[in-house]
């Protein structure tokens, strides 16, 4: 923890506080590492909606050119048929009941859940447990669905999801240290492209107001992103 510190006090004192463009953001990234692990990259982004009104909620899904770099663990809620292709799809855990009862005793160590529209009346009672993580299925999101195979798939190639939080800011990781500079790029314009589809119709503000860039140990950078 302590050459953590030192490096980052070190990276720290190299930064300015001018706003960078988003390639200038990551070549710095790249080139000032603070943890010895293969950190994410991730935006904090200011949203310029209000928080308070529900039609000026933002939150949706895209699949990152490069994906995440990421081993995204998927579970599926299903049975029969749909159940047999979420497992050789590559769904980590499949299961319906049995799968519910696990999950309400607390059990979340996955990233993304899938389940097919016949389920969701015993999964919906998982809200409590799902809800605060963001884990619960969702079909705007894509994963209640009947082709839980395409689900599975989507989500292990890179597909994301970003959603505003209570203050109206976003959070979100798209890649990783380790990928190219132009992956990164390529992978943050769709991300922004993405969320700027989201702009609520009656906005007349810019939708972005700040944005930021780090790794998952160091520093935020303010970029310059045009709406």
């Amino acid at each position: 923890m302590a050459r953590n510190g030192k490096k980052l006090r070190a990276v720290k004192e190299k930064m300015s506080d001018e706003i960078l463009n988003l390639a200038d953001a990551v070549a710095f990234i790249k080139e000032n590492p603070v943890a010895k692990f293969d950190e994410s990259v991730d935006f904090s982004i200011t949203l310029g909606v209000d928080p308070k009104k529900s039609d000026q909620a933002i939150r949706g899904t895209v699949s990152l050119p490069h994906g995440t770099g990421k081993d995204v663990r998927v579970v599926v809620f299903a049975s029969g048929d749909a159940a047999d292709a979420a497992k050789e799809a590559g769904a980590d855990f499949v299961g319906n009941e049995d799968l519910i009862e696990k999950v309400k005793g607390g059990w979340t160590d996955f990233d993304v859940a899938v389940a097919t529209p016949d389920t969701m009346r015993e999964v919906r009672k998982l809200g409590k447990v799902l809800g605060p993580r963001g884990l619960m299925p969702n079909p705007k999101l894509g994963t209640v669905t009947d082709d839980v195979a395409l689900a599975v798939q989507q989500s292990k190639a890179g597909k994301v999801e970003f959603r505003m939080d209570r203050t109206g800011n976003i959070n979100v990781s798209f890649g990783k240290v380790s990928f190219d500079a132009d992956k990164l790029l390529e992978n943050a314009d769709a991300l922004l492209d993405a969320i700027r589809q989201e702009k609520p119709a009656g906005l007349k503000c810019a939708l972005i107001k700040k944005c930021y860039v780090s790794s998952t140990m160091g520093v935020g950078l303010r970029v310059d992103i045009q709406d």
